[in-house]
Formats: C-alpha cells, sequence, structure tokens
C-alpha cells in the first residue's frame, strides 16, 4: 500500500519571519495615512504635546475632585454667628447699587432694596449712578419718591466712569453713613431678611466680610440659562464652600455680601486696576487677616444673561481680572506666613484660566493625533489616557454633579443630563477667555463691560428681550468658534471611517461647543441688525 508523502512546511529564518510582519503590518494600515508604525519626528511632537497638556489639565482636575471630596465632608460645618445683636444695638449699614444704563432693571433692584426688613433709622440707600442714558432719569425719580416715603436714600451721579465700577464704590464710600456696607448689582432682587441673615456675624470684630450664595431666577428661561446655572452652582456650591470652611481664602463675588467699612480701608479700599476689583479686595483684605464668612444655605436671587454676546463679555471679564488678580499678588501671598496649603489653592485658584490657552491647543491636535494614534492598541489608551482623561473630564462631572445633587435632588436625574452640554459650553469660551488670559498676561488694559440685564424673570417672558437695547455685537471671535467646529466635523467623519468610535463622544463636545458659541453669536447678532434697522420706538423713562 502507498502513502502519500507528508510534507511539512519550510522554516523561515528569522530575517524573513521579520519582513513578513512589517509587509503585514503595512497591508493593515494601507488605508491609514498614519506613520506610526515607524514613529518619526511629527508623531513624537504631538504625542509629547498632547500628553503635556494631559497631565497640566488633569493636574487642576486632581485638585477639583479634591475640593468635591472637601464639600462633602464639610457641607455641615456651617458658619454661626459668636451672637445676635438685640434690635437696639444693630449696627447702621449704608446699602450700595452700583449702575451703569440699567434702565430694564432699575426700579426692580429699588423696589426689593427697599422692601429689606431692618430698622430704617440704621438704613442708609446710594444709588451709584453712572449712565449715560435714560436710567438716569428714571433712577432719580424713584429716589426722590422713596425718599418721600421716609427712606434715607440718596442718588449719586458721576460724569465720568472713572474706576468703572471700584470707583463708583469707593466714591460713594466717601459720604456713607453706615459702619457696615452691602453691595447689590442691578441684575439682584435681595431677598427682606438678607441683612439680618449677615450682620449677625459682624458680632466678631475680625469678621470683615459676608457673601451669600447666588441663586438664579431666571434659570430655566433657555439652553444657555439651564447651563450658566449649572457653571455658576458649581463655583458656589463647591468652591465657595471649601475654600472657607477649610480655612482658605475665597473672595467676595461683587454683590450680595456685606462689608464691614474698616475692612475695606485698612486694605487699601476699592482699586481700579484690575477687571475684578472684589477679588482683589477679597484677598488684600484676608492678607491682612480678616476674615470672611460665607453662607451656602442663604440666596440672594439674581438674573443670568439670556444672550450669548453678554455671557462671553461676563466670562471674558472674570477670567481676565482674576489673572490680573494674580500677577499682581501672588508673589505677595507667596511671601506672606501664610500655610503652604493655603498658597497652593491660592496657586490654582488664580490661575485656573489658563486652561482656556490649553483647550485652544488640546483642539488643534485632535486630529494629528487621530493620524497617530490610529495603530495603538486598545491596552495602550488605557494605561495612558484613561488616567488623565479621569481627572481632566470627569473632575468636571463630578464637580458640577455635586452642585445638582445638593441644590436641587429632586430634579438632579434630569440635569444631570446637561453636564455634557456643560462641558462642551465651557469648551466653547476657549477663544474669548484664552482673549483675556493673555491680554492680562501681556498687560493690555481694558474698559470694565458690564453685563445688560433685561429683566427676563423666567420662561413665560419671551423673546420680548430681543427688542431691547444694550446688546452687543458679535466680534470676530464667532469665525474661529465655526472653523473650529467644522474642523471638528471633519475629525468626527474621519474617525467614524476608521472605525475608532470611542474618540467620537470626546470629539462630538468640541464640536457642539464650538458650534453652538458661532452659531449663537451669529443668529442673535442678526436679531440685533434687524432691531436697529426697523423704526425706533420713544425712548424709554422719558416722560
Amino acid at each position: 500500500m502507498l502513502f502519500a508523502a507528508q510534507t511539512s512546511p519550510p522554516l523561515l529564518s528569522p530575517d524573513t519571519l521579520f519582513q513578513k510582519y512589517i509587509d503585514d503590518a503595512v497591508a493593515k494600515t494601507a488605508a491609514n495615512i498614519s506613520p506610526l508604525y515607524r514613529l518619526d519626528a511629527f508623531d513624537w511632537t504631538v504625542l509629547a504635546v498632547y500628553f503635556a497638556v494631559l497631565v497640566l489639565l488633569s493636574l487642576y482636575g486632581a485638585y477639583r475632585i479634591k475640593q468635591v471630596i472637601d464639600f462633602w465632608r464639610y457641607r455641615r460645618v456651617g458658619p454661626r454667628p459668636k451672637r445676635h445683636f438685640a434690635e437696639w444695638e444693630l449696627p447702621h449699614v449704608t446699602v450700595q447699587l452700583p449702575l451703569f444704563n440699567e434702565v430694564y432693571v432699575v426700579e426692580r433692584l429699588l423696589a426689593a432694596v427697599t422692601a429689606i426688613d431692618y430698622p430704617r433709622e440704621r438704613l442708609e440707600i446710594q444709588v451709584l449712578d453712572d449712565s449715560t442714558d435714560e436710567t438716569g432719569e428714571r433712577a432719580a425719580a424713584a429716589v426722590a419718591r422713596y425718599r418721600a416715603e421716609g427712606f434715607d436714600i440718596t442718588y449719586i451721579h458721576r460724569d465720568d466712569r472713572t474706576g468703572f465700577k471700584a470707583g463708583a464704590l469707593e466714591n460713594g464710600l466717601r459720604t456713607a453713613k453706615g459702619e457696615l456696607a452691602a453691595i447689590f448689582d442691578a441684575d439682584f432682587v435681595p431677598r427682606p431678611d438678607c441683612l439680618r441673615k449677615l450682620v449677625h456675624f459682624f458680632n466678631d470684630p475680625l469678621v470683615g466680610c459676608a457673601q451669600m450664595r447666588w441663586s438664579h431666577i431666571n434659570g430655566s428661561y433657555n439652553l444657555l440659562t439651564r447651563l450658566q446655572t449649572i457653571l455658576l452652582d458649581g463655583h458656589f456650591v463647591v468652591e465657595q464652600t471649601v475654600r472657607n470652611r477649610t480655612g482658605g481664602f475665597f473672595n467676595f463675588n461683587g454683590t450680595a455680601g456685606l462689608w464691614r467699612r474698616r475692612a475695606i480701608e485698612l486694605s487699601g479700599g476699592w482699586q481700579h486696576d484690575t477687571l475684578t476689583e472684589d477679588t482683589d479686595l477679597s484677598f488684600r483684605a484676608q492678607l491682612m487677616g480678616w476674615r470672611f464668612v460665607y453662607l451656602l444655605d442663604e440666596d440672594a436671587p439674581s438674573e443670568v444673561p439670556v444672550e450669548i454676546n453678554a455671557f462671553k463679555a461676563q466670562q471674558r471679564r472674570w477670567a481676565k481680572g482674576v489673572t490680573e488678580v494674580a500677577l499682581k499678588l501672588y508673589p505677595r501671598i507667596l511671601r506672606s506666613p501664610l500655610p503652604g496649603r493655603v498658597k497652593l489653592e491660592m496657586f490654582f485658584r488664580l490661575t485656573g484660566n489658563v486652561s482656556y490657552p490649553l483647550m485652544i491647543l488640546t483642539s488643534l491636535l485632535q486630529f494629528p493625533l487621530l493620524l497617530v494614534r490610529y495603530n495603538q492598541g486598545f491596552h495602550h489608551l488605557m494605561l495612558l489616557d484613561l488616567p488623565l482623561l479621569f481627572f481632566s473630564t470627569a473632575s468636571v462631572v463630578l464637580f458640577y454633579g455635586s452642585a445638582i445633587w445638593y441644590l436641587d435632588r429632586p430634579r438632579a436625574g434630569r440635569r444631570l443630563l446637561h453636564l455634557p452640554l456643560v462641558m462642551g459650553l465651557g469648551i466653547g469660551l476657549a477663544f474669548s477667555n484664552a482673549r483675556a488670559v493673555l491680554e492680562a498676561l501681556l498687560r493690555i488694559k481694558t474698559e470694565f463691560v458690564r453685563t445688560p440685564k433685561y429683566r427676563v424673570e423666567g420662561g413665560g417672558d419671551g423673546a420680548a428681550w430681543r427688542r431691547k437695547k444694550y446688546r452687543r455685537g458679535r466680534g470676530w471671535l464667532p469665525a474661529f468658534e465655526l472653523g473650529f467646529a467644522l474642523y471638528f466635523l471633519l475629525a468626527i467623519w474621519y474617525a467614524a471611517h476608521m472605525r475608532m468610535w470611542g474618540t467620537i463622544p470626546f470629539l462630538s463636545l468640541f464640536c457642539f461647543g464650538y458650534g453652538y458659541m458661532g452659531l449663537m453669536s451669529l443668529w442673535q447678532t442678526a436679531g440685533l441688525r434687524r432691531w436697529l434697522e426697523a423704526p425706533r420706538p420713544p425712548a424709554l423713562g422719558r416722560r
């Protein structure tokens, strides 16, 4: 019987096996233009810059996670006054109301302030008006009316805006009668018991300032206001609470607070060499040894911007102002005898806006990363990316999610669904706020741009504010924002084409953020142009 000969495959030399491996790799990546398999200089540069930026952002993320942990640890440790003033010994309070062209809300503000429950003989109200429009007439008429009713209220008008808001407060303080000074911006509607909630902490002679949390009367008006409330609540619920209750510095937020006049004067007074005079004075006062008190569970209702360009201008002012304060005061903080942990916390607080230029750099790197990292295995992404992305991204969810859960637990599930959009909105601010940070670093001075208010108090107000003035133009930033939105659309298409599905949610956040900012700026400014070209109604307030 004959058997067929059995043959074994020929043995391949090591050189031949290596060449076969290379040929297989080339065949598998034929549809990919990435040269990662040979790691050239371009690949190394992209990866080095990407991971350097991600490490920096993750450090700020780790700091944010620490704040979340401290918040849940100290949330029940609220401040208590040493004792309560008797009615006859309540200190004299001057309420200062800085205004600039606030025709739509000035009467609402004065109605709320004159309804404050405090002895009239111990309450002075100053309307500090720098307006250049009919706001002055309307404010002066309201002041005269309340004065006739027995209120100690004065109208102080300046013909120039030297020092902007800080200059107006400084000017009013020269003639103020009170030993304490309360400040409310035009977009606030203080509750009747606000002064009584704050004043008793000043039984402690070292307390220089007491601050209330902001709440939002129009937080459900549109998508922008819903996202803003989450951003603001993160600051007022987590950041301010943790800084105050762990012995760190926190800043007065410019409104909805009560100051000891002597603390202002001994700390150098209101200064206007930065755009955030409130943060500047706050840290100077605490460096002098004054104690601050933050009331998490007492709120002052306010109106948040409903228009995207006003929101961007507000955020840009805050970002630039805090960076200016960092340049002005952080060297002094470093030289001070403060504990190291306070100095470190202040470093993160004052330099946090550096994330916006880094965000632009991260955005630019996304498409090259898709090309460079296509051939990397899943284990590389898990080992290298996941820990850093957790600190830089998941920390945002924990931070804002904690604020939502604390303030609004019944609706927390629905509001938590907004968190990806909140992250996108933060990304969308990158161009506007990065410009502000660079201006501060280059010592470029700009004027104080106040946030317009339209008396929008809820969803039932419709779009009447679109027919009102004070709306801002869009400038050139929307072109960059829309350009980056298109860039990320192309990146999403490429990721889908190459079946890199895991990157698409991350890229979509960038696309939404830039696209929302750019499109809303153009759309709302187009509405402004139509309003300007329409027949003008009689000027408001002319009587």
